[in-house]
């Protein structure tokens, strides 16, 4: 079998899993969100932390409660690594560093899993468990409680309640996130990751030496870091080490796990506003891109230019030969697509087409399907703008779901889509323009530029993944990354909250003859053009001296 044959095989079966799990994920996670029912270890919970799970919250409540949450998460987190080398189980690390705590306890807490360290030098087991690995279950469930409360604000009319945050919070972890990673451990163990907590050996001679390596928890990490889209890896490797993901089987499993919550959310939207069918226009407009996204990155990867890339059939540079071609290229737009981050090649070693593709896909605003929760609210934004682009060509008030889009809502719109990419090229300016961060560059020219701007585009967009050549590793990118991941994970958040509070408040609108159809495939097409033009042109004259200059020259 060919090294082509053999990917498009590995996308079309990972195709029919996310298709088989789509309508019951979907509709067990609507029943999740809207039940009534409290378990009683939530219940537990609940008087634990001095919390009203019935209570409803109007969007500042709601607002006011997540980021009383992670600003708790990060002052944990950060205390955590500052005093590891104290705890029990730190394998004799150090305590962290200063900006390097704070810059992982951000990266963590913000869904981001952002790393300049080497993860088996750095963290001991009660940092990587009781720290990070908690960090991954919450902070993804904190995306996901926004994007329901968004999606309570078009369901809901004449109110300004969206909810409870800690009851969204808690069922998010407890019966969603935590199953399905339980169950994807089990695999994955059987598979050959490993799950211990060993200290460190000694293994092998290499060249007169000996090479250490050191256990962990691995898999039950290696879950959660892909079902969550977080991305943090326990080791340097990430998902490219084989005490992660040995096998090309687990490699296509991980995928499945970065893609399968976002895509499901989808059908949760549909039926908690009494519509599949708007449901199946976001997939439409998702599957669309991601596909799109993945055939061009297995043609640039696979392009022949030269004798020996013909002859290992493909760009293999930076890949490893387990997953080839194929899988790496599939691993790579899913990972970039979403805000996992996670790795099982080297990004920086891609074609220059190939490695702008991974940057184009995180400067869309990973909607693609994006990260869980942070995925379909933000397509969601990006809908309204597309249905006030379609008002303005009728000359009709643009209407969503029953809901008019007014001056206020489009306001609210345009400010979450600017946010990002003001953080990307200013803090990327800025680094480029001051005399000492250029110096982390590893390689000169539009590559150390793309190295760069790749840096600020995962951190601002909550990705995490790198391409690696940049010494981020130092006070500038440690402080940068950090400010730009706190501010592109909750600035955008408040603008979500305010606009769904201003969509609950309102009257749902009668549907007519001139409105327009937003399940339709016209919308459709509609949404995807209105994606990629917005991106493009905000975009552009960045990769144009980056990723673009590199791979036409």
């Amino acid at each position: 079998m060919g090294p082509v044959l053999a990917g498009v095989l590995q996308l079309l079966a990972l195709t029919g899993a996310l298709a088989l799990v789509y309508v019951p994920l979907g509709t067990y996670m609507a029943r999740v969100y809207s039940s009534r029912r409290h378990l009683r270890v939530e219940r537990w919970l609940y008087r634990g932390i001095g919390a009203d799970p019935d209570a409803a919250m109007t969007w500042p409540a709601y607002l006011r409660a997540l980021l009383a949450f992670s600003a708790v998460s990060v002052l944990f987190l950060y205390l955590l690594q500052r005093l590891q080398g104290f705890l029990p189980g730190s394998l004799g690390f150090a305590s962290v560093s200063p900006s390097q705590s704070f810059n992982t306890a951000v990266s963590f807490v913000t869904n981001t899993n952002w790393q300049s360290y080497s993860g088996e030098q750095t963290m001991g087991h009660v940092v990587q468990t009781a720290g990070l690995a908690v960090q991954n279950f919450v902070s993804a469930a904190v995306g996901m409680a926004v994007a329901v409360a968004l999606v309570r604000g078009f369901s809901r009319s004449r109110t300004g309640e969206l909810g409870n945050f800690w009851s969204d919070l808690v069922r998010g972890t407890l019966r969603v996130l935590l199953p399905v990673a339980a169950v994807a451990t089990v695999v994955l163990v059987a598979c050959g990751a490993i799950q211990n907590f060993s200290g460190i050996h000694e293994v092998g001679q290499f060249m007169g030496g000996s090479q250490q390596w050191n256990g962990g928890a691995v898999a039950s990490q290696e879950a959660i870091k892909e079902l969550g889209t977080n991305g943090g890896g326990y080791f340097n490797a990430n998902s490219a080490h084989p005490f992660e993901n040995p096998t090309p089987f687990t490699n296509l499993l991980e995928i499945f796990l970065i893609l399968v919550i976002p895509f499901s959310l989808t059908r949760t939207f549909g039926v908690l506003t009494g519509s599949a069918r708007q449901g199946y226009a976001i997939l439409a407009t998702m599957g669309t891109i991601w596909l799109g996204f993945t055939a061009l990155m297995m043609a640039t990867e696979f392009a022949h230019h030269g004798p020996a890339l013909q002859a290992a059939g493909g760009a293999l540079e930076g890949k490893e030969v387990r997953f080839g071609v194929g899988g790496s290229s599939i691993f790579a737009v899913a990972t970039t697509l979403t805000s996992t981050g996670a790795v099982d090649s080297f990004h920086s070693s891609f074609t220059g087409l190939g490695g702008g593709i991974t940057m184009l896909g995180m400067m869309l605003g990973e909607i693609s399907p994006g990260g869980v929760g942070s995925g379909l609210y933000g397509i969601l934004v990006m809908a309204v703008i597309a249905v006030f682009i379609a008002g303005l060509m009728v000359g009709r008030t643009p209407e969503y779901l029953g809901k008019k889009i007014g001056a206020r809502e489009m306001k609210l719109a345009a400010c979450y889509i600017l946010v990002t990419p003001a953080l990307v090229l200013v803090f990327t300016a800025a680094s480029m323009a001051l005399p000492t961060p250029p110096n982390s560059a590893l390689n000169p020219g539009a590559h150390g530029f793309s190295e760069v701007l790749y840096a600020f585009t995962s951190a601002a967009n909550n990705n995490g993944s790198a391409f690696a050549g940049l010494n981020a590793n130092t006070d500038w990118f440690n402080t940068m990354t950090g400010l730009a991941m706190l501010l592109g994970r909750f600035v955008p958040m408040v603008f979500v909250l305010a606009l769904a509070g201003s969509l609950a408040g309102q009257r749902p609108v009668p549907v007519t003859a001139g409105t327009l159809r937003t399940e339709k495939p016209l919308f459709t097409g509609l949404l995807v053009g209105a994606i990629l033009i917005i991106t493009g042109l905000t975009y552009f004259p960045a990769l144009a001296l980056g990723p673009l200059a590199e791979g036409l020259a």
